[in-house]
């Protein structure tokens, strides 16, 4: 199946054929048909599904069949509800990218930052408003955004919006939208509570499902500060992660291990220590962020990957710093680890500015397939 079989119209094929996707995902084939339809839906699916084209080119296609009937409409008329900034920004960005052959306009709005200029792009009368719930609820209490028009109400990452306690001013920005509106939300996991909330925000509901094809990954960092820090990297790449390491307690750590056995979170970082005799299945990566001091520990590292015959893949970081390192893990494995072809030209271990954006804190990368 390709976009095509879709019927997507071609604005939107264009767009998908600009940057470079030919062949939906799951959750894009399942979804979009339904929201075509004008269906109120729920979809089950993690990052890395393909699940934000899943909304926004159907709604995209909704609004462009719409405007000929309302060419003067200025009203808000589809709100995306996201639980970060960065998550936020990222949906905006699709709905550009997405909608570059089309006359639809798109404005984000999040805390954090001054909102002049955001006020300035509500101005513009946008089509389109993505937000975070405090910011939103700012912006209406002082008169800048009315939702009374709204059709299309999208909750993104429901269980995310949950945990972070947003629940109620989630229920306070639901009871400024009008009963009569299509209602999408997508969650990681169908938890009671998300379960609870579908229930009262959908009206006979489509389900759909979807799993993304590396599921989960296990990172190892020497230090537990190392450890959290990290962790709030990756959340505020909108990458689900939980740290264990001696400072948690023995329930949190039992806790954690748990979430990220059943693929509630997709990331576990770990401390050597914390991670003694940790046994999960169907881990696909490794990543070494801080290479071991002692060359032994990294074999027992990727060793916790491609087990009993399955697939999977280590990958190291590996600064200045840590070359000895490196030197010591080749001359006990007998193995020359390959280095990214990017760090071929310079000596190993030495980073480019460009790279240091990429990976901030760490070095070039280093990889070796396990079991190599």
């Amino acid at each position: 199946m390709n976009f095509d079989n879709l019927r997507l119209i071609d604005p939107l094929l264009r767009s998908m054929r600009a940057v470079g996707y030919h062949t939906p995902t799951d959750i894009q084939r399942m979804a979009i048909p339904h929201i075509l339809a004008r269906r109120d839906l729920v979809g089950c699916a993690q990052t890395g599904t393909g699940k934000t084209a899943a909304f926004v080119l159907p709604i995209l296609q909704q609004l462009e069949a719409s405007r000929p009937q309302r060419p003067r409409t200025q009203e808000i008329r589809v709100l995306v509800l996201s639980p970060t900034r960065e998550l936020a920004a990222q949906i905006g960005q699709s709905f550009r990218t997405y909608g570059q052959f089309l006359s639809s306009r798109c404005a984000v709005v999040f805390g954090g930052v001054g909102q002049g200029n955001q006020v300035r792009e509500l101005r513009q009368r946008p089509q389109i408003l993505v937000a975070t719930p405090g910011r939103l609820l700012d912006l209406i209490s002082q008169g800048f955004i009315e939702l009374d028009r709204l059709e299309i109400f999208v909750l993104d990452e429901a269980d995310r919006m949950l945990d972070m306690g947003f629940i109620h001013d989630v229920r306070r920005v639901v009871d400024q939208l009008p009963r009569s509106r299509q209602t999408l939300m997508f969650s990681a996991t169908m938890e009671p509570q998300v379960v609870s909330l579908a229930q009262r925000l959908l009206h006979d509901p489509v389900h759909v499902a979807a799993t993304p094809s590396a599921t989960r990954a296990l990172v190892f960092t020497r230090t537990k500060h190392g450890a959290n820090k990290l962790v709030k990297h990756l959340e505020k790449a909108s990458i689900q992660a939980i740290a264990i390491h001696g400072n948690k307690s023995q329930s949190a750590r039992e806790q954690a291990l748990a979430r990220f056995k059943a693929g509630h979170i997709r990331v576990l970082v770990a401390t050597d220590i914390a991670a003694r005799g940790l046994d999960v299945d169907d881990i696909s990566h490794v990543i070494n962020y801080e290479l071991p001091e002692v060359p032994e520990t990294y074999v027992h590292r990727i060793g916790r990957t491609a087990r009993a015959g399955a697939a999977g893949v280590s990958f190291s970081f590996c600064d200045e710093s840590e070359c000895v390192y490196l030197r010591q893990i080749e001359r006990l494995t007998r193995t020359a680890i390959p280095v990214a072809r990017s760090t071929a030209s310079r000596p190993r271990g030495q980073v480019s500015p460009r790279e240091a954006r990429r990976y901030p804190g760490r070095g070039a990368p280093v990889c070796v397939p396990s079991g190599s």
